[in-house]
């Protein structure tokens, strides 16, 4: 799905635990890493698209989390021009992404994702 101004909405997902330690997720087939993050789907809000994505890239469900946070507003961001597809209608140049926080019920929760095409790693931070 692309809204009108080209943007295609996206939530993002920081999973934290009481330790200082939050969630990233590797790229499949890339060497780099990052927050869990996914589409939403027409006639989804954003909260359920975070949970069903929560469950897609990391396996947990919503019994597992609480939500601390909310990005209040859409963070846009465009495309480098090497990534936009001309020739797709309506054109993508961008996403706009609503951010989730999200705080571990039990720190013992093992994050060990067993979905195909994911891999995912509890970092320090601090």
């Amino acid at each position: 799905m692309i809204d009108f101004d080209g943007y295609r909405p996206n939530v993002g997902i920081v999973i934290c635990n009481r330790k200082g330690q939050v969630l990233w997720a590797k790229r499949y087939g890339q060497n780099s890493w990052q927050f869990p993050q996914g589409g939403i789907n027409d006639n989804e809000s954003a909260e359920q698209a975070m949970y069903r994505e929560l469950y897609e890239e990391v396996g947990l469900q919503p019994k597992d989390v609480r939500i601390l946070s909310v990005s209040k507003h859409w963070l846009r961001y465009k495309l480098p021009k090497r990534l936009l597809r001309y020739d797709s209608k309506p054109m993508c140049i961008g996403q706009k992404q609503r951010w989730f926080l999200l705080q571990l019920v039990s720190d013992e929760k093992i994050l060990i994702c067993k979905q195909p095409n994911h891999q995912s790693l509890m970092v320090g931070v601090g």
